[in-house]
């Protein structure tokens, strides 16, 4: 499942943007590698990131992943509901299971993501 209106990175992040924000969270095709999540570590509100910066990790029942800001800005908002049910990114991945939201700091960022044609040719779904 690769929902058409996002964007996403070869790191695995999806993207919804929002006029001068986007929504973060990892797709289907990388909850499915990684199995059962256990733990998720967001970034804080406020923090500056920079695109392509890790900003937070998921833990799973095989492995340790860092997630990495699609572009750079301010984090403005974090999915608390992870905090006691990470089993969300699993369950929901594009929905329920988002991470954290960002205000843009320079959109032409945004022209470097993939498309969901893209994505699905770079992790052999296509």
């Amino acid at each position: 499942m690769t929902p058409e209106q996002l964007k996403y990175t070869p790191d695995h992040e999806w993207i919804a943007v929002n006029g001068d924000t986007v929504r973060v969270g990892i797709t289907d095709f990388a909850q499915d590698q990684l199995g059962d999540v256990v733990f998720v570590q967001v970034p804080e509100v406020g923090a500056a990131v920079g695109a392509k910066d890790a900003v937070g990790e998921v833990e799973s029942t095989k492995s340790v992943s860092e997630i990495y800001a699609p572009v750079g800005g301010e984090v403005t908002a974090v999915n608390e509901a992870l905090n006691d049910s990470p089993e969300l990114i699993n369950s929901d991945p594009f929905g329920d299971g988002w991470m954290f939201e960002l205000k843009i700091t320079n959109p032409a960022e945004l022209g470097e993501l993939l498309d969901a044609e893209g994505y699905r040719a770079l992790t052999g779904q296509a």
